[in-house]
């Protein structure tokens, strides 16, 4: 007899624990099932690990401006070695803790899941029962389709190599490819990116985009856009990247080559069809209730759902939301509106809303305020590379439908936007609050 239990949940990442956390507290048994490390991509192999690779990018950036500010310094010389070594280190406690908080809330079941029938599934030979089963796989890098792939590495392994690479490629340029990338060129790592589109990060707003394109290029990152990769092969001790850019062959060098191109939902080995789960080999179908159109006992979140920003605090409010429709009865829709998030170049890139574009296609009457802060005081008095922001304001509902910023502590101010606009407050009454000074956060009632 197969073991039986209310909820199965595939995969231990943020999504997982954003289930189990409601369905735990409901008193539902539950079953984890892992293949590979608790706590997900963000924590091991993602946001989390990056984070200290980008601090050491910030403090490289504050001793490049320290000469601004009086300050004699020498050359620096970041140690990749004993940087990575670091961030091993930092993170390297998280499988054990969050397994360990799996099994607190039910059985852990290591292992690749399939499968077997609409509410069974099979874990190296075990098979399992459930009443409801939770797709929460997380995510894959997406596999580019050019001769000589196999010589490309991932995310993975920027955040474990302990040797600094001389030159380094990026084929595609989103956010992957832009974190590394800054953290790279201030290392003294030669940098090129490879980007397929007309322009980087395609679905961010325009001008914050090329405000960071500007940033990168002014340390010395190239960046091509509108290119086709032909092939990558290995010639005299390094790999050779072969592209047509403006109608030209062209060919570039590199110690590593990465595969910059994002991921995609890591679904693939399930056997979806044994389960009667509609899907396209790519996502899986779900209504409204994130549940599956075509077998409504299962339920998909986080990176796993193709259709959503894949953000860490996302695969958590996702989560969640499974838990309460699986306790509660499908009552429960995600609301996408406000979703406030950072590109973590050197300064980051943070968004939240409409971009301009989005607004004017719903027909709404905007009021666009861009600005260059660089010139403003406090731009002035920490010397800021590039301090850019774009703010929408829906004249007609006195309300903030988008913002745009890259530095002038963007990654924080962006969180105010986001409040005014999750919480319906008027443009004008945030015009009208009061701010301590002098600080980045009272420039914000100037930026719309």
């Amino acid at each position: 007899m197969p073991d039986r239990y209310d909820i199965i949940i595939l995969g231990g990442g943020n999504a997982g624990f954003g289930v189990s956390a409601v369905a735990h507290e409901a008193g539902k048994k539950i079953a984890f099932v892992e293949e590979w490390d608790f706590g997900g991509t963000c924590p091991n192999r993602g946001c989390t690990p990056k984070k200290f690779l980008v601090a050491a990018a910030h403090a490289l950036h504050e001793i490049e401006l320290a000469a601004t500010h009086c300050i004699d310094v020498g050359e620096p010389k970041l140690d990749w070695a004993k940087l990575i070594q670091r961030e091993k280190s930092m993170v390297s406690h998280i499988p054990d803790a969050m397994g360990g908080l799996a099994e607190k809330r039910g059985d852990v079941f290591r292992g690749s899941a399939k499968f077997a029938g609409p509410n069974t599934i099979e874990v190296d030979g075990q098979t399992l029962e459930g009443e409801n089963i939770v797709i929460a796989t997380g995510s894959k890098p997406r596999p580019l389709p050019i001769p000589g792939a196999e010589h490309m590495i991932t995310s993975d392994e920027v955040l474990s190599e302990e040797q600094q690479p001389a030159e380094i490629v990026f084929i595609g340029g989103g956010v992957i490819a832009m974190e590394f990338s800054h953290v790279y060129a201030r290392a003294g790592t030669e940098v090129t990116i490879l980007e397929v589109m007309p322009r980087l990060l395609p679905r961010v707003e325009e001008g914050a985009v090329e405000a960071v394109q500007t940033e990168s290029e002014r340390i010395g990152i190239t960046v091509k856009t509108g290119v086709q990769v032909k092939e990558v092969s290995q010639a005299n001790g390094k790999l050779r990247v072969a592209y047509e850019h403006d109608g030209q062959d062209s060919t570039v060098e590199a110690d590593r080559v990465v595969n910059g191109a994002g991921r995609i939902a890591n679904v693939e080995s399930l056997n979806l069809d044994a389960g009667n789960v509609k899907h396209d080999r790519i996502a899986v179908e779900v209504d409204d209730y994130l549940r599956s159109t075509s077998n409504p006992t299962v339920w998909v979140c986080g990176d796993a759902l193709v259709t959503s920003p894949q953000l860490s605090p996302i695969a958590t409010y996702e989560g969640r939301i499974v838990g309460r429709n699986i306790v509660d009865g499908p009552t429960f829709k995600p609301d996408y509106s406000v979703i406030p998030s950072g590109i973590y170049t050197v300064p980051a890139l943070s968004t939240v809303g409409l971009t301009e574009e989005e607004a004017n296609d719903r027909g709404l009457n905007v009021n666009v305020t861009t600005s260059d802060m660089t010139d403003w005081f406090s731009g002035k008095t920490y010397a800021e590379s590039v301090a850019y922001a774009k703010v929408l304001v829906d004249e007609d509902a006195d309300r903030i439908v988008g913002a745009h910023m890259v530095g002038h502590h963007g990654e924080d101010l962006i969180h105010y936007f986001a409040m005014a606009m999750r919480h319906d407050i008027p443009a004008s009454s945030l015009k009208d609050d009061m701010f301590a000074f002098p600080t980045f956060s009272s420039d914000l009632k100037s930026m719309f």
